[in-house]
């Protein structure tokens, strides 16, 4: 687990709709002026420069956040995720990409709060130091299922649970259900965000049943796969499966993914919006 580095794939596809999904989130928070708290259990470095070897490496990000950069779509909850990106890159190319935690401190008010769990040493020691001098950004060197059960609930009753582990090992996928259910039992009003790899049909489709089975309720299923399934080259996709989504959140994924279809899928690739009800 703590070899896992997501500054190979930062800025790929897969981030492209963790952090769209998440900024839509936050926006429809801040609607209100009560503060609310967002929970990120898998923080990460918080930010990831593309000159670095790792990115460099993979290229990853030349087929997720480099094809929307340049490019206004009208779409408001893609537009407002890219603006976000440009105005950390000032310089006028991109030089940055934000991890989730940058993205939400970005967003957030003076009265909302952020809090970050992260095991890996060297990324925990970055995160702290980006965030040393933000008073609302709480940072914790704790595996994730631990910062649950130390961070919340949090003191701001609304907000986000951003979750989003590696699934390197099996237990993410085992632990994930039990540990959602612990987080809701402290947290029963916030919105839960859940990114998931598509590496395997089959195995992505039994993870996603396990929580329609589980009665998870208000669950809303968001998937972007650039390449067909098994086309046997890795990650062909991902998801987003969200939990007390906001009630306009499946309108703008929806108007979303033909934007996303077109910029980031091969010919064969594929998305979906779904309101999880009595099966997945």
């Amino acid at each position: 687990m703590l070899s896992y580095r997501h500054s190979y794939h930062a800025g790929n596809f897969a981030d492209v709709l963790k952090h769209i999904v998440q900024v839509a989130i936050i926006e429809y928070l801040k609607k209100k002026d009560k503060p609310f708290t967002v929970h990120d259990t898998h923080a990460g470095a918080g930010s990831y420069a593309i000159a670095s070897d790792h990115m460099q490496k993979t290229g990853e990000y030349r087929d997720g956040i480099a094809r929307l950069l340049d490019s206004r779509t009208g779409v408001g909850v893609i537009d407002q995720y890219v603006t976000l990106v440009k105005k950390l890159n000032p310089v006028g190319k991109l030089t940055e990409y934000p991890g989730s935690p940058l993205i939400s401190a970005s967003l957030l008010r003076e009265q909302d709060r952020l809090q970050c769990s992260e095991l890996h040493s060297t990324d925990f020691e970055l995160l702290q130091r980006r965030f040393a001098d933000d008073k609302r950004v709480r940072v914790e060197k704790l595996d994730a299922w631990q910062g649950i059960k130390a961070m919340l609930p949090p003191q701001y009753r609304r907000g986000l649970v951003l979750i989003d582990p590696s699934y390197e090992m099996e237990a993410d996928y085992i632990g994930l259900l039990p540990a959602l259910q612990m987080a809701m039992e402290r947290f029963s009003t916030a919105t839960y965000a859940i990114w998931y790899p598509v590496l395997d049909r089959n195995r992505t489709e039994s993870f996603i049943r396990r929580f329609v089975k589980a009665e998870i309720p208000n669950l809303l299923r968001v998937e972007c796969c650039p390449r067909p399934d098994a086309s046997g080259r890795g990650m062909t996709g991902s998801g987003m499966l969200i939990v007390n989504p906001p009630y306009t959140l499946a309108q703008h994924m929806a108007q979303a993914m033909p934007v996303l279809k077109d910029a980031l899928c091969e010919p064969n690739g594929h998305t979906l919006v779904k309101e999880l009800t009595g099966e997945a």
